[in-house]
Order: C-alpha cells, then sequence, then structure tokens
C-alpha cells in the first residue's frame, strides 16, 4: 500500500540568521594514485590501484546564507567529526557569524557521546535527522551532490591529494563566486551584507 499513498509533501525552510542552522555531512572518497576511470573511460588496471584507501570529506553548510566550510580527514569517527565541528565554527566567527544550532545525520559519531559533550561545551543546540529521511539534511546532501560534481569529479586529477589539495580552492569560489540559484544567482557571501572594507579584507 504504501507504494500507491501520495509522496510526502516537500517542506522547505530557511533560516532568518546566519549561523541559526548549520548542516554537517561525510562524504567518502577512494583515495587513488592515478586518474580514474570517471575521466579516462578506461576500467583497465583499475583493479591494481584498489587498497589504496578512504578518505572522507567532511562538508558544513549555513541554512540561510548558503556559505560551506569544508576539509578531509583520514576517517568519520567522533574525534574526526568534533575536530571539523570546531574548525566549521571558528572559520563562520572569522566572518561574523555566531552558530547557534548543528544538524546532522545519525552516523555513528554525531551519536557518540563525545560529540553531544562537545556540541554542549561550544553552546550548540544539536538536530539528528529522522532516521532514512536523509532530505530533512538536504542543504548538506545537495551540497555534497555539487561538490562532487564540481570540484571531485570534474577534474582529471593525477592523485588524490592532487584532488584534496583543490577542494579550498573550490570551495573559496562556491562561496565567494559561484552564483547560487536559491539566492537569485548570487555568491552566498553576499547574504553576510559585508560591506566594502570588510569583503576585501576578508577575500585577501
Amino acid at each position: 500500500m504504501k507504494d500507491i499513498e501520495p509522496a510526502e509533501p516537500v517542506v522547505r525552510y530557511e533560516y532568518a540568521e546566519p549561523g541559526g542552522l548549520i548542516h554537517i555531512d561525510i562524504k567518502r572518497l577512494g583515495r587513488f594514485e592515478r586518474v580514474g576511470h570517471r575521466i579516462t573511460g578506461d576500467r583497465k588496471g583499475q583493479s591494481s590501484s584498489r587498497g589504496v584507501g578512504w578518505e572522507y570529506v567532511h562538508v558544513c553548510i549555513d541554512d540561510a546564507s548558503r556559505i560551506a566550510f569544508t576539509e578531509i580527514l583520514p576517517d568519520e569517527k567522533a574525534v574526526s567529526a568534533i575536530a571539523f565541528l570546531k574548525a566549521a565554527l571558528a572559520y563562520y566567527e572569522s566572518l561574523g557569524v555566531t552558530v547557534t544550532r548543528v544538524m546532522t545525520d545519525n552516523g555513528s559519531c554525531y551519536k557518540a557521546k563525545d560529540f553531544a559533550k562537545a556540541c554542549k561545551a561550544l553552546g550548540l543546540k544539536h538536530i539528528r535527522t529522522k532516521p532514512y529521511t536523509p532530505k530533512t539534511n538536504g542543504k548538506a546532501e545537495r551540497f555534497i551532490q555539487t561538490a562532487l560534481r564540481e570540484w571531485a569529479y570534474a577534474r582529471s586529477y593525477p592523485s588524490s591529494e592532487h584532488r584534496k589539495a583543490y577542494l579550498p580552492k573550490w570551495t573559496h569560489r562556491y562561496n565567494w563566486h559561484r552564483p547560487h540559484g536559491s539566492l537569485k544567482s548570487k555568491p552566498p557571501i553576499s547574504r553576510l551584507n559585508l560591506n566594502r572594507d570588510n569583503l576585501l579584507r576578508l577575500h585577501i
């Protein structure tokens, strides 16, 4: 019967002020030592490059402004999740944004007691999404898809280290220069209403 029931209506929301809510998520990517088949179209020799391992792209996006923060870390354990959260807060603070809430999915690192303690110590309200409902954290999900399309799979990186090195440059472009559809084709940084002096100081 579930298959014939009408789809749930899409509930769209947006916090009024930057920092009112940040969305955090993690995307696992395979490490590589040469250009992969997604670029070359050639799967020959792929098996010989297996076993290089994984790296984890931790992403954060502000609900109101869509300003993003990203880091690649070696795992998705609570220690890394907490370190990323603190780095994200510091980044937003550098832009004059004070974060009060954080939304995550129900991954083990976010359900960990240490993560809960860290949120409490940082004065954050931690909101977890409804189980098996990733659309609740849709802004992070959409940002990940954009990052994969425009960063991770957009270039023929010689190795995953080169891909990792390019992530900060791409994130800067996303925040400061890339037109955003939901922001009337303006970049996310435009939502902060910074004056010219602050724009120049932060952009250098």
